[in-house]
């Protein structure tokens, strides 16, 4: 499962005829699944323009396609120099959809693929070791929600074993987060860099902890104590429009969230050393995190002056049932600083489960040849290709029919 999809005309995604070794390809943002004779059908053809009318699946920023070349590419177009780990796996891919304006897919999404590939698993009555090289920092990271149980309870259907990258926020500045205490004011420094569009920052709470929230801009003007109430609130201080809002309750959540979205009056909001003042009023637990976007969408001087590397796991990585892999940097013998690592908010898991290797990673690349990636999203089909390989010893050739799920996790 990929976000960006896959080049299925990669010579490493074919066998030696031609053909492809892709049982079904997904497109979520078609809304249509093409199988392997559609495909094949269209490899017939000489003309790529033809090929992709007919089957109009790509992978426009490669990062799908890579993926899956160090998962399962057999290096047919190396003379198998690079080919992945499980190179002889027929693959069944799932391109995500997107939400707008960000480009990154929605839960419902997320969990339709999933469901996807579980129900084709069946149809093959084949196991399945299903890779997921994506995430992002919006949530509770409690390991509890909706997306995660939801995974948790998918990883029981059928033999399946779910890898899932920690993300590349380890060394981002993204994360904070503190323990408030009753009568003792605390003080979160963030700093805004230049020419930054727009930022929203997430203070996830316990429910049963009170306190009201002071926004100091970098002048020094200030607004608050802001107060718990139903619906958005709306200050704006100097050329920065700020909205916030109060989360609820609901079934899958233990946490509250205070919301703020930085929104510029013109064409950028305020840099600068923004802080957020915490007044207790009644503490019962006061442990809190903040975290802000992803920094793929942030200026490179916007960060907390303070960052806490713990907690840095991407969403859905925090999910219990799954095999959260970390990228390892063979260079310096050591975890990557970028890879995420930490804790579950509630659970209280340690992740990642596993390290893999995640940077400078030379694999296929869209238009048959090959390029060189780093990231978590890179070390996780290494273990992915791995389970299926064990998957393989296990249920295939019968050395261990319950060799899926939680036998692998623990074996990670």
């Amino acid at each position: 499962m990929t976000q960006e999809g896959i080049d299925y005309s990669h010579p490493d995604f074919r066998n030696e005829d031609g053909s492809t070794r892709i049982l079904a390809l997904y497109d979520e943002t078609l809304d249509r699944e093409f199988t392997a004779e559609e495909i094949n059908q269209a490899l017939e053809s000489p003309d790529e323009r033809e090929r992709f009318r007919m089957v109009p699946s790509r992978d426009t920023s490669g990062h799908g396609t890579h993926v899956a070349g160090i998962a399962a590419g057999n290096g047919r177009a190396s003379g198998g120099v690079n080919r992945g780990v499980a190179y002889e796996s027929p693959l069944l891919v799932v391109k995500l959809g997107t939400q707008e304006p960000n480009g990154f897919p929605r839960t419902t999404q997320l969990m339709r693929g999933l469901d996807y590939v579980v129900q084709k698993s069946l149809e093959y009555q084949m196991p399945m070791a299903v890779n997921i090289s994506f995430g992002n920092t919006y949530g509770s990271h409690s390991g509890t929600a909706l997306l995660e149980s939801y995974i948790n309870d998918i990883s029981n259907y059928w033999k399946t074993s779910i890898s899932i990258g920690t993300g590349n926020e380890g060394a981002a500045r993204g994360h904070t987060s503190g323990i408030l205490q009753q009568g003792q004011e605390q003080e979160i420094e963030l700093g805004v860099g230049e020419y930054e569009s727009t930022i929203n920052l997430q203070l996830w709470k316990s429910y049963a902890d009170q306190y009201d929230v002071v926004l100091i801009h970098p002048s020094g003007i200030r607004i608050g104590p802001i107060r718990q109430v139903q619906g958005p609130q709306r200050f704006v201080l100097g050329e920065t429009e700020l909205l916030i809002y109060y989360g609820e309750p609901s079934p899958y959540n233990l946490y509250q969230e205070i919301y703020m979205d930085f929104l510029p009056r013109s064409d950028y909001i305020d840099g600068g050393i923004w802080k957020i003042r915490l007044v207790p009023e009644r503490i019962v637990r006061g442990n809190y995190d903040l975290w802000l976007p992803g920094q793929t969408v942030l200026n490179q001087g916007t960060g907390f002056l303070y960052p806490v590397e713990e907690t840095t796991l991407t969403i859905p990585s925090t999910a219990e049932k799954v095999i959260s892999v970390g990228a390892y940097d063979s260079r310096y013998n050591q975890l990557a600083d970028f890879s995420g690592r930490g804790f579950t908010r509630q659970t209280n898991q340690i992740k990642p489960d596993l390290a893999a290797p995640g940077v400078d990673i030379c694999s296929a690349a869209p238009g048959g040849g090959y390029a060189v990636r780093s990231g978590t999203s890179m070390a996780t089909p290494f273990v992915t290709g791995s389970a299926a390989l064990l998957m393989q010893w296990g249920i295939v050739e019968g050395n261990d029919p319950y060799l899926y799920a939680a036998v692998i996790i623990g074996l990670s």
